[in-house]
C-alpha cells in the first residue's frame, strides 16, 4: 500500500541496521515513549535486530495502563448507577479496576457502550435527554482535542446530561520524572510522533538541554523507528543532545495551532496521579473552571472507593522502564489477557499486550 509499504522495506531496514551497528561505539539505552511504537518496535522485533550495544526499554505512553487505579474504580462506580449511559472507548473495558472491569458491570447489567468518538458520546447526550451520558476521556496530548471539542459542544448545545471523566495526562512531566528518577537508564527518547503533530516539539528543546539527552520525533512504522534511532545513537556518539524530528510528513515545529486552542479554552494543567508511578507535578488537564459543570467526577460524588494493586503485578516498574514485561514473574502465567492482572495486559498499546500478542511468553515456557 503506498505511502505505508514504503516505510517497511526490509532492504532498507536492514541498511538501517547496518548504519546504527557501525555508529555505536559503546552501550546506549534508548526508550519509546510511545505505546503504539513498543507494539511495532515488538511486531517487528526491532528490539533483537539492533546491535547489543544498543537496548530499547519501553516507556509510559500508553494512557489506558496509566489512568490511577482511583479513576478506573470510579469509572466502574458511576457506570453501575442506575440511569447512567457510560459510554468509552474499547481498549477501556478490560482494564481491571480494584475487583472487576467496565465488561464486569455491563454484564451486570450496566449500560456501557463502545464509541469511537467523544461526539458520539454528545450525541447520545442529545438523543437521551432523560439519562445522564459519561464519557470516559482519557489519553495523551493525541485525543485531548476531541474530547475538548465533545465538551465545549455539549455546553453550546445546553446539553445538561453530559460530562467527562477526565484522565489526561501530558508527555514532556512524564519524560522530566523519569529521567530525575534514581533508578533511571535513559539517555535517549523517541518522542511520539502523534502527540507532536498536535502539540509541536518546541517544549521537549528545555528537557534535551537540561539533562542532556537526545529526543528523535518518530512515526510508528519499522523505518519511522530505525531512522529515529539512528539519529538519537548518532547524537549519543557525538555527545550531541538535540531534539529532531524524523517525522517532517506528518510533524512540524509549532504542531496545530488550532487544535491547541481549543484544548486550551477547555482544559487547565493539573497535578495528576499516574498508575504504577505516581504523581507527577503539572503532569494532567482537567477541565477549566468555565466547564466545570461537565466533570463527572464532581457531578457523580463517589466515596467508597478502597482501590487495591494486585501484588503480583510489576506494571509500575514496565511503565517507568526498569523491568521487561517477560521479566516479570507473573506474565504469560497469573496475568494473561484473559486474567489481567494490570493494564499492561490489556490495553492496545500496553507493553505486555505487545510481549503476549507477539509471542514473548513462548520462550518463558520453552526454558522453564
Amino acid at each position: 500500500m503506498k505511502y505505508l509499504d514504503e516505510f517497511r522495506d526490509p532492504d532498507l531496514a536492514l541498511r538501517l541496521i547496518d548504519d546504527i551497528s557501525r555508529i555505536a561505539t559503546r552501550r546506549h539505552v534508548l526508550m519509546e515513549v510511545c505505546g503504539g511504537q513498543t507494539h511495532s518496535i515488538i511486531r517487528n522485533g526491532i528490539d533483537r535486530l539492533l546491535p547489543d550495544e544498543i537496548e530499547m526499554v519501553h516507556g509510559p505512553g500508553c494512557p489506558v495502563c496509566v489512568t490511577p487505579l482511583e479513576t478506573i474504580d470510579k469509572a466502574l462506580a458511576i457506570a453501575s448507577r442506575e440511569g447512567v449511559i457510560f459510554c468509552s472507548f474499547g481498549d477501556m473495558l478490560r482494564v481491571p479496576g480494584s475487583g472487576r472491569d467496565l465488561f464486569s458491570v455491563k454484564s451486570a447489567g450496566g449500560d456501557v457502550r463502545i464509541v469511537y468518538s467523544p461526539l458520539d458520546a454528545v450525541k447520545i447526550a442529545r438523543d437521551n435527554p432523560d439519562r445522564e451520558v459519561v464519557f470516559f476521556g482519557i489519553g495523551f496530548e493525541t485525543t485531548a482535542p476531541a474530547n475538548a471539542m465533545a465538551v465545549y459542544q455539549a455546553k453550546q448545545e445546553g446539553l445538561t446530561n453530559f460530562s467527562m471523566l477526565v484522565s489526561h495526562v501530558l508527555v514532556p512531566p512524564a519524560m522530566r520524572a523519569i529521567l530525575d528518577a534514581p533508578t533511571n537508564r535513559v539517555e535517549a527518547f523517541l518522542a511520539a510522533g502523534h502527540v507532536c503533530s498536535v502539540m509541536g516539539y518546541e517544549e521537549y528543546d528545555p528537557i534535551a538541554e537540561q539533562y542532556g539527552t537526545p529526543i528523535v520525533v518518530t512515526g510508528f512504522e519499522p523505518l519511522d523507528l530505525l531512522q529515529g534511532i539512528k539519529s538519537a545513537v548518532l547524537q549519543l556518539e557525538e555527545g550531541r543532545a538535540e531534539v529532531e524530528n524524523a517525522y517532517q510528513r506528518a510533524v512540524n515545529r509549532v504542531g496545530n495551532v488550532t487544535a491547541q486552542e481549543m484544548v486550551n479554552d477547555v482544559f487547565t494543567t493539573i497535578d495528576r496521579n499516574w498508575r504504577g508511578i505516581g504523581m507527577i507535578p503539572q503532569s494532567g488537564w482537567a477541565l477549566a473552571d468555565e466547564y466545570r459543570s461537565f466533570d463527572a467526577a464532581e457531578r457523580f460524588t463517589v466515596t467508597d472507593i478502597d482501590t487495591v494493586e494486585s501484588p503480583l503485578c510489576h506494571a509500575g516498574e514496565v511503565l517507568r522502564g526498569t523491568l521487561k514485561p517477560d521479566e516479570c514473574p507473573a506474565f504469560g502465567k497469573e496475568c494473561t489477557p484473559r486474567t489481567p492482572l494490570g493494564a499492561t495486559m490489556v490495553s492496545a498499546e500496553g507493553a505486555c499486550a505487545a510481549y503476549y500478542l507477539y509471542g514473548r511468553f513462548q520462550e518463558l515456557e520453552a526454558t522453564s
